[in-house]
């Protein structure tokens, strides 16, 4: 994938903190427009986020039946919402306390770039996705600039091409569906770019995409002859994907 980026993860309060600042804001409003673009109803659905989500969540959390969000172990995790019960919760990328097909909406977010497992990790989605799922991956945009700034979450970790992306997603067995992008204004604290940043964005989508902070790519699982296969403390059973034709791991 060319130039090698070390995985690294910003440590959970280092995004809480980005986020609460004036640029941390414009990132989670612009982003947010697009998500909303791509999921425009979530009603009755089960939707996860995973890395750090939380700023995002609350958009579909009065709509959906419910909503979790994971924070993988090596960022750390906060409580959240402020109010009412818990809903987050910290677990290894490559084992999700979930059951198999058990969520309908995945986002994904401060994820991808930053674990050391991405293969494994894509492959761990997979299966706790429900069939007919939807998978929304946002990452740094390897030619944005916001990835060649260290300040922000988005300069951490490994970024992405559209067609990086895209290839890591087929490889995981989701097929891309819809790209998008986000984050055309470079990650400042002046108020006058700032309160421009939605006339930017629509500029930048328009004649300069290639430039864009963040890719955006909605993806939906697909659906191969799945086999279950115990796993070694035999107390759960994995589905893993077999391609139609393909002979079944271990018999079964």
């Amino acid at each position: 994938m060319g130039v090698a980026y070390p995985a690294m993860r910003t440590d959970v309060v280092d995004l809480r903190d980005f986020y609460d600042t004036s640029r941390g804001q414009m990132a989670r409003r612009m982003i947010r427009r697009r998500l909303r673009y791509l999921w425009p109803d979530v009603a009755g659905l089960r939707v996860l986020g995973l890395g750090f989500a939380t700023p995002y969540l609350r958009t579909f959390q009065t709509e959906a039946e419910r909503v979790l969000a994971i924070m993988p172990a090596g960022q750390g995790v906060l409580p959240w919402p402020a109010e009412g019960p818990r809903l987050t919760a910290l677990a290894d990328d490559v084992a999700l306390p979930l059951p198999d097909c058990s969520i309908d909406r995945i986002l994904m977010i401060h994820a991808v770039e930053t674990t050391e497992q991405v293969r494994a990790t894509m492959r761990e989605v997979w299966r706790v996705m429900a069939d007919g799922g939807r998978l929304i991956v946002v990452v740094p945009n390897r030619r944005g600039i916001w990835a060649q700034m260290e300040r922000t979450p988005f300069g951490s970790g490994r970024p992405y091409t559209p067609q990086q992306l895209d290839l890591l997603l087929r490889d995981s067995m989701f097929t891309p569906m819809v790209r998008t992008t986000a984050l055309f204004l470079p990650p400042t604290e002046r108020r006058m770019l700032l309160k421009a940043a939605p006339a930017i964005e629509e500029i930048g989508r328009r004649w300069f995409e290639t430039f864009a902070g963040a890719v955006i790519v909605e993806a939906a699982k697909e659906i191969y002859a799945a086999t279950g296969v115990q796993t070694a403390d035999g107390r759960r059973r994995r589905y893993v994907p077999v391609a139609h034709g393909m002979p079944r791991i271990g018999g079964l």
